[in-house]
């Protein structure tokens, strides 16, 4: 599928966390925004890195009234190792079935995970920015993504 356009009404999913319980992004509506971050592997540098990050910085995104989703194609029990070793402190979703990956136009069939990508969604569900990453060793900063979720008002 194609990725959904800025302005568009975002595609829905639900997905299982790291928590146990199931995301689902339309349940947000009204209540946060959500940045849902595709990362590719779990326990690879820079999807590491990224996730670590997020972890340093929550509060801050928290602070916009924004919730954090990242999500990968790795399984849950995979995720939940992933976050108890780096010690993160937010959940990750597992889009083990690819259909979040697919839905938002981002997952490489070739390679049969996802592209990095990010995807900021406001309160009333309407995609407001979008950054699909040229190669997966490129990742936004906290500080540029929230910037963009500072642009939301």
């Amino acid at each position: 599928m194609a990725e959904p356009n800025v302005g568009d009404k975002a595609p829905d999913f639900s997905l299982k966390s790291t928590s146990g319980d199931m995301v689902t992004l339309s349940q947000l509506k009204g209540q946060k925004n959500a940045l849902i971050a595709f990362f590719p592997l779990a326990f690879t540098r820079v999807c590491t890195a990224q996730n670590c990050a997020f972890t340093d910085d929550y509060s801050e995104f928290e602070s916009k009234d924004t919730v954090v989703l990242p999500v990968s194609v790795d399984s849950e029990p995979t995720l939940g190792e992933f976050r108890a070793k780096h010690k993160m402190t937010h959940h990750l979703l597992s889009d083990f079935k690819r259909e979040a990956g697919r839905a938002y136009g981002v997952l490489d069939e070739e390679k049969f995970f996802t592209k990095r990508a990010y995807f900021l969604v406001d309160k009333q569900g309407i995609l407001r920015w979008k950054h699909v990453e040229a190669e997966n060793k490129d990742s936004r900063t906290n500080a540029q993504l929230l910037a963009e979720i500072a642009r939301l008002g």
